[in-house]
């Protein structure tokens, strides 16, 4: 497999090369030889005498440093089209079942299906074709005119030699037709020709036939696409042959690329020339201006109102989609004159007033008005019934109305009775809530006010249930016993419920980090 940058077959082959090329710089080794016989320099380096993979170089070589010369022998190559090989008289085995060739098979075959084929008669054997296969270069694959052969012109010079005899004699014929017609017009008249003109009028004018001919000097055949399929139509090569081809306004190899198939340039040629002086600007000038831009919009205009809902079609009704473009382009106007008259009879129009006089033109005055900023907002506004706007009034980090210190917004004005009534609703929800304090204060039970919480010391009334304590006091020893977490069996319930003697057996029984003795306890 070739790699990107030496062809060698393995790493194996590699490492034996790079041996190699140290013992010739060493002076152990000979020098290598290349393809024509020459000694390689050893002290060259490697990526230098080392051929690219895809020149398929089986040893170092300095070859494809140089200029390549161009191989004209495999420019030159091509197919011989419908040439054979071999005739056979009879059916063979593995040849076509069709025609009975032994250079494809039954799919590949190009000729007419046959109603029994050549395997089971053995009758019209077609005969083998000839299979070329070579490689071309980079060239010759690319090669526009490889393979065509020279000698077919001549048909297309005899197809026009014919065509402009065949004018020549219509023209001919119909200049006697009408001279004939004049003859006995002139006859049945009673009046007598002169036989010198009549005899005139036959000679036709060679020089008015090659003119006639003349005149189609710039059309051209060729295959025209319609909407029905194509037909053979004219079109008409407006270059002049005395003005410069395209290719020939900048011969530089980087400028703008020309297509001698279609004779076509897009670019320009001279983008850095004086646009005023320029003659050709490339092919992309002329599709984006005249009739060209024109047609572009009209393009446009039929696809957005077909998907609107339009039923216009430019390719199947090319007519009414232009007349309907046409529509378009009116009423869009009147619109836009319609608007901009109602726009104008609404504001004014400030440039067709009179003239301001001479005075207040040329009037000057170091007094001038400051003009207060204003903001985006409206200003001095009231809302519902209110006379204050709203955020006149603050209070508890709130914004209000201060006409009557209500904090909604959307809210309507209730005047001086609202205040009161918000104070009074104030001092009663005050009221409340001391009453109801004073009532907790009371009412407090003892057993309550005997609890003992974290954190805190126990008061002496504190009563206990003894046996309970003892309880709570064996089962705390035997939590702190159990360190091990992953000693606990899977039916293990546990009781949710703290109780004051659970509390008291924990305060005894914890570990106080100022005790000396807490070393020793166990």
């Amino acid at each position: 497999m070739a790699t990107a940058s030496v062809a060698f077959r393995s790493r194996e082959d590699h490492r034996k090369q790079l041996e190699l090329e140290e013992a010739r710089k060493a002076g152990l080794a000979p020098a290598e030889v290349d393809e024509d016989g020459k000694e390689i320099n050893p002290h060259i380096p490697q990526y230098m005498s080392s051929a690219p993979w895809y020149l398929y170089a089986g040893r170092p070589s300095l070859k494809h440093q140089k200029k390549q010369e161009p191989d004209l022998k495999k420019r030159s190559e091509w197919y011989n089209r419908g040439a054979k090989t071999y005739q056979a008289d009879k059916y063979r085995k593995g040849a076509c079942e069709n025609c009975g060739a032994m250079t494809h098979d039954v799919k590949s075959c190009m000729e007419r299906p046959r109603e029994v084929g050549a395997r089971w008669t053995g009758k019209h054997i077609a005969p083998d074709e000839k299979v070329e296969q070579f490689e071309l270069d980079y060239d010759g694959k690319r090669d526009r005119s490889n393979g065509y052969d020279a000698a077919s012109h001549f048909l297309v010079i005899e197809q026009y030699e014919a065509r402009d005899d065949a004018r020549s004699k219509y023209l001919k014929e119909q200049q006697l037709k009408k001279l004939e017609e004049n003859n006995n017009k002139e006859n049945r008249e009673g009046g007598d020709s002169d036989n010198n003109d009549y005899e005139d009028a036959l000679n036709v004018d060679e020089a008015k036939v090659d003119e006639s001919k003349q005149m189609d000097f710039a059309k051209v055949e060729k295959r025209v696409r319609t909407t029905g399929g194509g037909s053979t139509g004219t079109v008409r090569n407006l270059r002049i042959r005395e003005d410069r081809a395209k290719y020939l306004w900048n011969l530089d190899v980087n400028s703008a690329h020309y297509d001698p198939k279609t004779r076509s340039m897009r670019e320009d040629p001279l983008p850095d020339a004086d646009p005023d002086e320029k003659f050709y600007a490339g092919d992309n000038q002329n599709r984006i201006s005249g009739q060209a831009l024109e047609f572009k919009q009209l393009n446009v205009h039929a696809r957005e109102a077909f998907e609107k809902g339009h039923d216009v079609h430019m390719q199947a009704a090319p007519s009414q989609a232009e007349l309907l473009y046409k529509n378009y382009k009116i009423n869009k106007e009147k619109l836009k004159a319609q608007t901009k008259g109602d726009i104008m009879e609404k504001y004014g129009n400030a440039a067709s007033d009179d003239t301001l006089p001479r005075e207040l033109l040329l009037g000057q005055s170091e007094k001038e008005e400051m003009s207060l900023p204003r903001s985006k907002y409206e200003e001095d506004v009231c809302i519902n019934n209110h006379t204050t706007v709203w955020g006149s009034w603050w209070k508890y980090h709130q914004w209000g109305y201060k006409c009557c210190k209500q904090t909604i917004r959307n809210s309507y004005c209730t005047g001086a009775a609202g205040i009161e009534a918000a104070e009074a609703s104030a001092d009663l929800m005050k009221a409340n809530i001391a009453r109801k304090e004073a009532a907790e204060d009371t009412h407090a039970s003892i057993e309550e006010k005997k609890l003992v919480t974290w954190g805190t010391e126990v008061p002496d009334e504190l009563v206990l249930d003894q046996k309970r304590l003892n309880e709570a006091l064996k089962k705390e020893e035997k939590r702190r016993e159990e360190k091990d977490e992953r000693k606990r069996k899977y039916n293990v319930k546990y009781n949710d419920e703290v109780t004051l003697e659970d509390i008291e057996a924990y305060r005894v029984k914890r570990i106080h980090q100022d005790d000396p003795m807490k070393d020793f306890l166990h």
